[in-house]
């Protein structure tokens, strides 16, 4: 579905790190219901998997929105497990309703973040800063894709601290690319980054 819906695409990419990446992975793509509803289910299902106690999903400005509304409804549709949410704005607000976050309060619970990738981590360091104000316990990150690459993004300390579960692993990720006939001819260059720039 990624290749198909050009969520996942090759070429040379500016990151947010300065580095070229040969692969772009961009959910925000993802915007029709049947997508994000799939979405949902498969964040849903990595979660329970994980037997995971939790209070609240916490979605990452601005991609994780979309992700965790549409988790918390696939977790009780499909789990009859009913888990609020909640957001951040990038910057807080000062009229009407005031401040960093969005929907359920989060002071003193249990959380899950969810986003879509971590490459230089800057909207989950955000996250993670917001809920630590908040005085509440970080369970685990989940996410779509983790980069996992060297100096960049939360650290491997931190990603151990906080169980970042990413659903599609790189390794994974490599094997796709390669066992499809049109997409082989990027394997060489993505496998080069993975060996310059990732942890494995």
């Amino acid at each position: 579905m990624s290749y198909k819906k050009k969520v996942l695409t090759f070429g040379k990419f500016v990151l947010k790190s300065k580095r070229i990446s040969p692969y772009f992975f961009n959910s925000g793509i993802l915007c029709a219901g049947k997508d994000i509803f799939e979405i949902g289910l498969i964040y849903a299902k990595a979660i329970i998997n994980s037997n995971i106690q939790f209070d609240v999903l916490f979605g990452s400005a601005y991609k994780g929105i979309p992700i965790v509304v549409a988790t918390s409804i696939a977790l009780k549709n499909k789990y009859n497990v009913n888990i609020p949410y909640c957001f951040n704005r990038k910057e807080q607000k000062k009229h009407g309703e005031k401040g960093f976050l969005i929907g359920e309060k989060i002071k003193n619970k249990k959380i899950i973040i969810l986003d879509d990738v971590v490459t230089s981590g800057a909207s989950i360091k955000q996250a993670i800063e917001i809920i630590k104000n908040e005085k509440s316990k970080i369970v685990s990150i989940f996410v779509l894709l983790d980069r996992e690459e060297k100096k960049i993004s939360i650290n491997r300390h931190e990603k151990e601290k906080y169980k970042i579960n990413s659903i599609i692993k790189i390794n994974e990720f490599i094997s796709y690319v390669l066992k499809i006939e049109e997409l082989k001819k990027y394997g060489k260059k993505i496998i080069e980054y993975q060996e310059k720039y990732n942890f494995y």
